[in-house]
């Protein structure tokens, strides 16, 4: 395929940099857009061109669009923090409604062709069922953090209609890798990995039995290369499809790095879903897709990672 102007917000995140990285070394044109809230410098490519800037600033959004010359936007940037968004629905909505918007009307007036949107296929279905649910599951998102991404595909529907820009929606399930960021109260597999190498307490909430789909960050980077010439205006789940319990994932990662304290356990947080996986048969069919990197073979990627982190 030809070469890309690709803007990616979020790049210096834990998922759009790794995705920034794979698109550089396609041999495509990368600009950044991150704020540096979470995001982390060292992530961004040094290739890649990059703006410290918020989405949240429209004119600015506008600016970078016009003069970078984008042809796709790929959306990470975002408010992840489920609970933050339930503290404080107002500021969810802001960045992840709002900012989206942003740039959907500078890409709109810029004329960039395709938009690929990092959605949650862990929010939007809400508690699952003894099934995975595919694409065509009624969405039931219980927090306001799910909701603004579902509010953004109906955006970009509406976009796609009105204006002819393509889009695909890819849903991730629990993403883990390398790079994940192990403060707040997001992404367990980095929690567990820093505190386990460490060697210092572990917490589990609830009873541990709550389990997840675990898809590995390289998964899902290659969805991502695969969005940008398949899936026009579809949406996509990208996950495994396999549970596993909190419980499961603490004896795992503690049999490869060896750690013998037992996990405390906390009571269960409010408003947490005991299922959440992901139907992905749409993702083999449209983009050719189906995860390749299995749970023991992830987790050792990532507590290697994490092993550099704490030396």
């Amino acid at each position: 395929m030809k070469s890309l102007r690709i803007l990616v917000t979020g790049g210096a995140g834990f998922i759009g940099s790794n995705i920034a990285d794979a698109f550089v070394d396609a041999g495509h044109s990368v600009v950044v857009v991150d704020n540096l809230s979470s995001g982390k410098r060292r992530n961004i490519n040094p290739r890649a061109t990059f703006y410290k800037a918020d989405i949240s600033d429209a004119k600015k959004m506008q600016e970078i669009f016009r003069k970078e010359s984008i042809n796709l936007l790929n959306h990470h940037a975002a408010q992840i923090d489920v609970r933050k968004s339930v503290a404080d629905p107002a500021c969810d909505a802001r960045i992840n409604v709002i900012g989206t918007l942003n740039l959907l009307e500078a890409a709109k007036n810029t004329g960039v062709g395709k938009v690929i949107f990092a959605s949650s296929g862990g929010t939007i279905y809400g508690e699952c069922g003894k099934n995975a649910p595919p694409e065509t599951a009624p969405a039931n998102p219980l927090s306001p953090y799910g909701i603004t991404k579902h509010t953004v595909e109906f955006y970009l529907k509406y976009y796609a209609k009105l204006f002819g820009m393509k889009f695909t929606v890819l849903r991730y399930a629990n993403v883990y890798g390398p790079r994940q960021d192990p403060h707040g109260e997001a992404g367990v597999v980095a929690i567990f990995s820093q505190r386990m190498l460490k060697d210092e307490k572990l917490f589990i909430y609830g009873n541990g039995k709550q389990t997840r789909d675990y898809v590995f960050v390289g998964d899902v980077v290659r969805a991502n290369i695969a969005a940008l010439i398949k899936g026009d205006n579809e949406i996509i789940n990208i996950g495994t499809g396999e549970l596993t319990s909190v419980n499961d994932l603490y004896r795992k990662m503690a049999g490869i790095i060896e750690y013998k304290r037992p996990a405390v356990y906390k009571p269960a947080r409010p408003g947490e879903l005991s299922k959440s996986f992901l139907n992905f048969k749409k993702a083999t069919k449209i983009l050719r897709w189906r995860p390749q990197v299995g749970l023991n073979e992830g987790l050792r990627k990532t507590i290697e990672y994490f092993k550099g982190d704490c030396r």
